[in-house]
Formats: structure tokens, sequence, C-alpha cells
């Protein structure tokens, strides 16, 4: 099974779509444009060190976003993010066939508007059309990205991916080295860097263990999944309590991971929602206050001249579109008035 795909993930065509997929909206950006003087050379350098297995990543530049929360992202170099796309455009076709219909994050015609959509269908069915009361458990895995284990990861991998090159290549990737000053330091066994391509990717991978336990398991049908975030709806409370429980051990025991103790809640849908960025009720929908600070934020970067104009304009389209998925019409008039 998937026995020769190593041979697609560095053909030039393959390499050539990467590329592209790379360099989309940041063709301004001085490392794009850095790697582009020579285009057909660095191609080739690429697809030469994959082909001959001589391929080893950059350090990964490391910094600190707060938007309000505070994260730590990781960035490969441009040359690298070819090799995640180039990886990807094989690998995903492949693994996206046997992921659940509701796992939503990172995936071609998915995203939080879709994850939104599943959620008041699920809503509505639950409470016979907001009739009855129901509850949900919100979950939260606790520091999932700095703990996954890779050999859990490679083990999954294995299942579909017979090519031992494709997976010695992704071992390369697992096996970063973060640049702090002029050391480099390199991770081994855990951890994947938050900000990647393929760790959005491996991301499912490794989390289509607990999809699949809660959904043909434990038989769950109103559940959905947001990259480390899920949600279960069910009309008993006593029912998510035991539910939490059995994931919770799930995901110890298979996973090496546990369920944040303070994000890992159950309430009455009546009392609203945290998911995917709104906060839902069973009439109406929010932004939550978190997103509409950090716009705030990025309207006063402007202000200070640390955005440019055209940025500012890309965000605010996006987030407009975004905006209109609640029922927040006067507070984002009125933000954008006094903008």
């Amino acid at each position: 099974m998937n026995k020769n795909l190593y041979e697609k993930i560095y053909s030039i065509k393959n390499i050539i779509l990467a590329w592209k997929k790379a360099r989309k909206r940041k063709t301004k950006k001085q490392y794009v444009k850095d790697f582009e003087e020579n285009i057909a050379y660095n191609l080739k350098v690429l697809h030469d060190e994959l082909k001959n297995q001589t391929y080893t990543p950059k350090p990964l530049q490391t910094f600190i976003l707060r938007d309000p929360k505070t994260r730590k992202i990781s960035k490969s170099e441009f040359r690298d993010r070819v090799v995640h796309h180039a990886i990807v455009n094989v690998l995903e076709p492949i693994f996206d066939k046997i992921f659940i219909y509701d796992s939503c994050a990172n995936r071609k015609g998915k995203g939080n508007l879709f994850a939104i959509k599943r959620f008041e269908l699920f809503k509505g069915k639950i409470t016979n059309n907001l009739k009855l009361e129901a509850f949900c458990l919100k979950a939260d895995i606790k520091h999932y990205f700095e703990e996954i284990n890779h050999k859990i990861l490679i083990n999954a991998i294995r299942r579909k991916i017979k090519d031992n090159r494709v997976i010695w290549l992704i071992k390369r990737i697992l096996e970063f080295g973060e640049r702090r000053g002029k050391i480099t330091y390199y991770l081994d066994r855990k951890g994947i860097p938050l900000g990647n391509l393929t760790s959005q990717f491996f991301a499912n991978i490794y989390l289509h263990e607990i999809d699949f336990f809660i959904k043909h398991k434990l038989k769950c049908r109103y559940y959905i999944r947001y990259v480390d975030d899920f949600i279960i709806i069910n009309k008993s409370k006593l029912q998510l309590e035991l539910y939490k429980k059995e994931i919770n051990n799930f995901l110890k025991e298979k996973l090496e991971l546990e369920l944040h103790p303070d994000k890992s809640k159950i309430s009455s849908l009546s009392n609203g929602i945290d998911f995917v960025g709104f906060r839902i009720f069973y009439y109406h929908r929010l932004l939550r206050k978190r997103n509409i600070k950090n716009m705030r934020s990025r309207i006063k970067l402007f202000n200070e001249g640390e955005i440019s104009n055209e940025k500012l304009d890309k965000i605010l389209q996006g987030w407009i579109s975004y905006a209109k998925w609640s029922n927040s019409y006067k507070l984002v008039r009125k933000l954008l008035i006094n903008f």
C-alpha cells in the first residue's frame, strides 16, 4: 500500500507545484524574492537533495506572537516550506479519505465556518429545534503541539505509508532545529512546531485516533473537532461526564496527551458555548471578546505605523467576512467607524 510515493514527492512537477503554493500571497516578501532570483537552480537543488536523500532542513526561526494569546511560532526557511508543500501534496489525498467528516481544521472545503454550520445542525437536532435542553462538552487538549510523541505519530503514518524513504523525510522534518542566537537546539521524540504546514497536517493524523474512538467506540453522533479543540453535544450531562473521563483515559494511554483541566468543561447550550472564535447561544452568535480585542490591536498597530495599509486592508476584509457570521453588526460598525 503506497510503497512508491517518494518519487512523486521529489518529482520536478510536484516541486514546482509546491513552490507555487508556498509563494501564494507572499510574493512581495524578501525571502521569496531572494529564492526566486535563481528559481530554476534552487528548485533543481531541492529536487536533487530529496532524490539523493541528502536534504537537511534549515534551523527554525522562533518568535513569540501575542494575539492576544501568547504563542511560540516556529518559522521555516522558504526552501523548507516548499518541501512541506511537496509532502502534503502527495500524502494529504491518502489520509483525507480516512479522516472523519467532522474533523474541520486544515482541510479543503472545511474550516471554522464549516464547523459553525455543523454545530448549528447538531444543536437543532439534539434540542428538537431548540425545544429541549441539551449540554455540551467543550474540550481542549493540554499543550497539544508541544506534547505530540514522534514515535506514535510515525506509527500512525506507517499504517498508510509503506515507503521507508517517505518516513525518512518526515523524520527529518520532525527532528527540526530551533535557532537561539548562534546556537541550534535539536528536539527529538516530542513536539512539533506551531506554524509549519506539515505540523497542521500531522496534527490531524495524530488526532484521527481520538476521532475514531469518539465516533465509533463511544458512538458520539454530535462531535466536532477543530485542531485540538472539540465539542460533543448530548442530552445528558451525566453521559458527557462519562465521555470526558473515557476520552481523557484514552488520550493518556494511547497518545500521551491529556485534556486541559481548566478549559475542558460541560455546560448547558443555553449558556453559550465558545467555539472557533464565536460564543454560540440558542438563538444568536457573538464574536468572542478575544477576537474583537485582536482586531483592535491590529488597528492600533496600523495607527502606530507597524502594519501597512495594504496588509490591514486584507486583514479587515477577512475579519469582516468572518464577523458576518455573528450577530455583532452594531459592534463591528462601531469599530469600523472609530477606525
